[in-house]
């Protein structure tokens, strides 16, 4: 009962006027980003963090969690109709998708992606407003010993297993350390990297590197690889509807590609690409064993299955985020970095010190859930008219607003000037296949890391045994072992496959 008055009292504050706006204003912005390719939700939230700063905290995340949410229900319109997925998340949703959109099927198509996202997002936000405080109960338990050793694993995680080549994540996973470490060292006063610039006394602000690995990166890549391009004209929408046999065959999907999704978000080793294929591979076969499958030329399934898991995750990603400050994708990392620019710290305390801006995000995002089903199903056919900007003009837009959302923050040209260089290194690394995620995590999380390892060995005196006192640190650090050991084994059979030698025919 008490979970019920919390989320009631949620309610009270995210259902005020301006609250109502911010989160309509995030919806759409999130829709708006999630529907035109290569920018992604992340990318608008790293936008809009320096000019949300006079805002009312609760305002400002209720319109960064509309983003979030908004970018996963956009990214599909793109991917049934032009095959090219607003988001890598929706990935999976253009290959079945893109199929019926050319068999005259797009309305269809809409329709199950829109609506699964939207149960997907009810039953998720759902768990995680009553699930979430019992989790961070736990959490209260935790020690500096536990935050390092999660630290670690969200660490080795996404730079080995979201990023797929471990050592290009790993490579920028340095990069997010080393600039995290730029300025005077508080506990210290030791001056670290900042190559005797006193500008770089003070450090480099999570903003600025978050906006120029995303936005000016992105920018200066696409202006790199594809000019300035008018965007390619769209298959025809039409207005999103289902049949009654769509309906049947779409609702097994949307049960089980929640139930996939759910678990991802809430785990440092998550994000929606992995439940994603996971549904799709589960629906493919499920359809072959009924012997009517259309896999291939457009069903239904393949759409309704990975939309219903990629929105799943996206609530379930403000768990870890929430209750013990750990984000769980870039968009999550993004909005920890939000946090600790309001002097927020997020963590188990969290639930109980700020608790008016926790009920009322959590209530926002039902409220959110709702304007993106009104947004999105009747409205398709209009975000699509957004793939038709110009690419010169958008992206000049982009860089506009970037520079003056970091030149406002603080009113220092040095941060401008560090925009540009970060822009320039995220540039580099998308030309070289390097990650930008891992830099992220390790930019944001460095810190958390560094401090409860300093916490925990001054508790032991020195001694590093304290590490692995704790059965949740030891139970991190062995699933880092077990990831580590069958990652080696999988190397030396691929290149013992390779250099086995074809065999002989005979003549």
């Amino acid at each position: 009962m008490e979970t019920f008055s919390l989320l009631l009292g949620g309610f009270a504050d995210a259902l005020t006027p301006m609250n109502l706006l911010w989160c309509l204003i995030g919806v759409v912005l999130g829709t708006a980003v999630g529907v035109l390719p290569g920018l992604g939700s992340a990318m608008a939230v790293a936008l809009l963090v320096p000019v949300t700063f006079t805002l009312d905290p609760t305002g400002a995340f209720i319109m960064f969690a509309g983003v979030y949410f908004g970018g996963q229900f956009g990214g599909s319109t793109t991917a049934i109709l032009l095959n090219t997925p607003g988001q890598s998340s929706s990935l999976v949703t253009s290959f079945e998708g893109y199929q019926m959109a050319k068999r005259g099927r797009a309305p269809q198509a809409l329709a199950t992606s829109v609506l699964g996202s939207f149960l997907s997002s009810i039953a998720a936000v759902t768990l995680v407003s009553f699930f979430a405080p019992a989790m961070v109960d736990l959490a209260v338990n935790f020690g500096p010993a536990e935050y390092f050793a999660l630290a670690v694993f969200a660490f080795l995680a996404t730079s080995a297993v979201v990023s797929g080549d471990a050592l290009r994540g790993l490579v920028s996973l340095g990069i997010g350390l080393a600039l995290a470490m730029v300025g005077i060292d508080e506990q210290s006063g030791a001056v670290r990297l900042t190559l005797g610039s006193s500008q770089l006394l003070d450090g480099v602000s999570i903003v600025v590197i978050t906006v120029g690995l995303l936005a000016i990166g992105e920018v200066l890549h696409v202006a790199s690889t594809a000019g300035s391009r008018p965007a390619t004209g769209t298959i025809a929408s039409g207005r999103p509807w289902m049949s009654r046999d769509d309906l049947s065959r779409s609702w097994r999907p949307w049960i089980r590609g929640t139930i996939l999704g759910l678990p991802f978000g809430a785990i440092p080793a998550g994000g929606s690409e992995i439940p994603t294929f996971l549904s799709y591979g589960a629906e493919k076969h499920l359809a072959a064993r009924r012997g009517r499958s259309e896999f291939g030329t457009g069903a239904i399934e393949g759409v309704a299955g990975p939309e219903a898991a990629n929105n799943a995750t996206v609530a379930t990603s403000l768990v870890p985020l929430l209750g013990l400050g750990l984000p769980t994708s870039a968009t999550a990392a993004i909005m920890l970095g939000a946090f600790q620019q309001y002097g927020i710290q997020p963590g188990p305390l969290l639930f109980t010190e700020e608790a008016d801006l926790v009920w009322a995000l959590l209530a926002s995002l039902f409220v959110g859930s709702v304007m993106l089903l009104v947004l999105n199903l009747p409205f398709a056919p209009v975000w699509a008219k957004l793939l038709r900007i110009p690419s010169n003009y958008l992206y000049a837009g982009i860089v506009v607003f970037a520079t003056l959302g970091v030149y406002a923050a603080k009113s220092s040209l040095t941060d401008v000037v560090l925009l540009y260089v970060i822009g320039a290194l995220g540039f580099v690394l998308r030309r070289h296949g390097f990650p930008i995620a891992p830099v992220l995590i390790g930019a944001i999380l460095g810190p958390l890391a560094e401090s409860e390892l300093r916490r925990a060995l001054a508790i032991s005196q020195g001694d590093i045994g304290i590490l692995f006192d704790s059965p949740v640190a030891l139970a991190l650090y062995g699933i880092i072992g077990v990831a580590i050991v069958l990652k080696l084994i999988h190397v030396a059979r691929t290149r013992a496959a390779r250099a086995r030698p074809a065999p002989q025919l005979d003549d």
